[in-house]
């Protein structure tokens, strides 16, 4: 068990933020083993996803070729509506319940991919991700930060084919990074900005040292 680890009141909702490749499907499982160890209930979701409903429209977001000349617009809706159907069925209740939710994506990743990055009108996008989540907001947002080129030399690295949203051009993600950057500048009490390029290992403390902070404010 981690030592001097507070356990938290009930519900914590911590969310992972940042471009494909930047690693936090890593650091997502380190935090979730090590809460684990302290005792603590933790449930893994992503967006989108994290649902049955969910699932289908990540499915069509991502892979389907029928999606390769979705709107923005269209694509917007999608995402709000696998959130809405997320934070209902399964946040929400698991928060209640006590638990430590951990987000791979949440209503950040609409703000900086559907609107800074896509060019749709700002306060649409925010309006429907306000109707989306209602009252469900992370407590903490980390977001790992890497440049757009050495991101995608990861992914490649993998062997894995890119989906169709990491298929993107580099331009596109290069604006995704720089709005994390400014959402985290607007957002300092709930986002935290992390260097993607250090170790997975020197991240991981980071990302502990931030969690444990949190929970002792809450406790306060």
């Amino acid at each position: 068990m981690d030592s001097g680890f507070l356990f938290m009141t009930p519900g914590l909702l911590i969310s992972f933020e940042g471009s494909e490749g930047c690693g936090k499907s890593t650091q997502i499982q380190r935090l979730k083993a090590r809460l684990e160890a302290a005792g603590q209930s933790v449930e893994l979701r992503r967006e989108p996803g994290g649902t049955a409903v969910g699932e289908r429209i990540r499915d069509l977001l991502q892979h389907t070729q029928e999606a390769s000349n979705m709107t923005p617009e269209a694509e917007l809706l999608l995402f709000a509506a696998s959130r809405a159907q997320l934070v209902r069925e399964k946040i929400k209740p698991s928060l209640e319940a006590g638990n430590v939710v951990i987000l791979d994506r949440f209503l950040d990743s609409t703000i900086v991919y559907q609107g800074i990055a896509r060019g749709l009108p700002m306060e649409s996008v925010r309006a429907i991700n306000r109707f989306a989540v209602g009252d469900v907001i992370p407590q903490l947002t980390l977001v790992l930060d890497m440049d757009a080129a050495t991101a995608r030399e990861r992914i490649q690295r993998d062997g894995r084919e890119l989906d169709r949203i990491e298929s993107q051009p580099l331009a596109f993600f290069e604006k995704v990074r720089q709005g994390y950057l400014h959402l985290a500048v607007e957002q300092p009490g709930r986002m935290v900005v992390l260097d993607g390029a250090q170790t997975p290992e020197q991240i991981e403390e980071q990302v502990w040292k931030l969690v444990e902070e949190r929970c002792h404010a809450l406790q306060s």
